[in-house]
């Protein structure tokens, strides 16, 4: 599975973190930037990986930032793209499950790295359930249109 990667300065560690426990466990990496803790714009880096989820060149996105609600929010203005911001695992279950979510947003300040290898495992590993949250993932999908 192909991965894109996104962050800013403040998500820049975590991206960091995030992306060598992918390699470390066979996931395929596209990095979107940024490449260090130099201040930039968030929107720029989560438009990067989401687009490259949008188009079909990664299978799902991972995005960071402080918080991680900016580079989200910035994630679901691409079409075709649901990011949710989670800060447990659970949640990346339930988004998942019940929401076939293609992307991931951390808060990069929010969560330590054990945390975030926990979130992340779950987020790849637990598949969308489909059944009656398929018509609701197509409600979504046509608020877009």
């Amino acid at each position: 599975m192909k991965i894109s990667l996104g962050c800013d300065h403040g998500g820049f560690a975590m991206k960091e973190h995030i992306k060598s426990w992918l390699e470390s466990h066979g996931y395929e990496v596209q990095d979107c930037g940024c490449y260090s803790t130099e201040s930039v714009d968030y929107p720029v880096y989560g438009r990067a990986a989401a687009e490259a989820v949008a188009s079909g060149a990664c299978e799902r996105g991972i995005v960071v930032c402080t918080t991680g609600i900016g580079i989200s929010i910035t994630a679901n203005k691409v079409k075709g793209i649901r990011c949710a911001l989670c800060s447990e695992p659970l949640s990346a279950e339930m988004t998942r499950r019940h929401n076939d979510a293609n992307m991931l947003a951390i808060g990069g300040g929010m969560i330590g790295p054990n945390m975030a290898d926990r979130i992340v495992e779950t987020f790849l590993n637990t598949e969308f359930e489909g059944g009656r949250h398929q018509r609701r993932v197509d409600l979504i999908s046509a608020i877009e249109a």
